[in-house]
């Protein structure tokens, strides 16, 4: 086979971005490292017809899955025909999935992952919806709902829909080093990892943005300034407000205390710099704010169920080659 080629699945009820954004990924990479050849490409159906996305979007094939060669790299997308998928379309992964090098789901691509049992006795995710689905069908199979993506040996299983992106981001800076990866995601307008890179929402995200600008400047300062004193009088009077006023509106607007929204901000830079830097575990602990290792300790049991060492282990990005 084509050193890391690709073959990329697809089926009626398919999601157009599950497909297309790690396709835009891997083709952005042969401009990044300067080579056509490189991520040569397929896609394939069971009989070879045209499929009908979620969206009604129409893709057309280029082989059967048949006909299709025996690829580096296996990608399953997701989407709505996950649900109740055609048994022959499961039966071909199960036989054929085991010969790829990588094995890759995006979405909800890991629930035909499951069908096929390739995940049992892994570790997989899947997107945030399908996550107790996933878990419920396939007990053997570890769900792991907060990552983007998760890696077990060959086997990459990814978040919902964008989280493909980041995933195809993280095999191309495994394959080709930082710069080609970046290249790609300077060029696409994404980050090469998102904020908070194992949660499937950064915190600012998974709180609602205020709808008054000296609260939405709170936030913003928050996100900048970790490290800072970030109590409710010190943010209070940024904002121009009393303590209490400030942190009823805080949390009408956003859904959360002005506590728990720093906590996730410190906590969230922290997992950043353990797994893009090489800052021992006290430097990061006072440029997130925590004072000490120990509180950061007990943030990340208590939060992430792993101590900060032990993240770092599991999590911290391959190095450029």
């Amino acid at each position: 086979m084509p050193e890391r080629s690709l073959l990329v699945v697809l089926f009626d009820g398919v999601q157009s971005l599950d497909v297309t954004g790690p396709v835009e990924v891997f083709t952005g990479a042969r401009r990044a490292v300067h080579d056509p050849a490189a991520y040569p490409l397929r896609t394939a159906s069971l009989t070879g017809a045209p499929v009908r996305t979620t969206s009604g979007l129409q893709l057309v094939p280029d082989v059967s899955l048949a006909d299709a060669p025996r690829a580096h790299t296996l990608v399953v997308p997701g989407g709505d025909g996950t649900r109740n998928p055609d048994p022959a379309l499961v039966e071909w992964l199960r036989a054929h999935g085991p010969y790829a090098e990588r094995l890759v789901s995006v979405c909800t691509g890991a629930l035909l992952l499951g069908a096929a049992g390739l995940l049992d006795g892994r570790r997989a995710t899947t997107h945030w919806a399908a996550c107790e689905l996933l878990a419920r069908a396939h007990p053997s199979v570890t769900v792991e709902p907060d990552p983007i993506f998760v890696r077990d040996g060959n086997v990459l299983t990814s978040a919902g829909v964008t989280a493909g992106i980041d995933l195809a981001l993280a095999l191309v800076e495994e394959d080709h080093g930082r710069e080609a990866a970046l290249t790609v995601a300077r060029h696409l307008v994404v980050f090469l990892r998102r904020p908070g890179n194992q949660a499937q929402f950064s915190a600012q995200l998974s709180a609602q943005t205020a709808h008054r600008a000296p609260l939405r400047e709170v936030q913003r300062w928050i996100a900048e300034h970790p490290g800072d004193d970030l109590s409710v009088a010190a943010l209070a009077a940024r904002a121009a407000l009393s303590p209490r006023h400030f942190a009823r509106a805080f949390r009408a607007e956003t859904g959360v205390t002005p506590g728990r929204y720093a906590e996730r901000i410190r906590l969230e830079h922290a997992r950043r710099l353990l797994e893009e830097t090489a800052d021992g575990v006290e430097a990061v602990s006072r440029a997130a704010g925590y004072g000490t290792p120990e509180a950061m300790r007990r943030a990340f049991v208590r939060t992430l169920g792993s101590p900060p060492t032990e993240y770092r282990r599991r999590f911290r990005a391959p190095a450029g080659r």
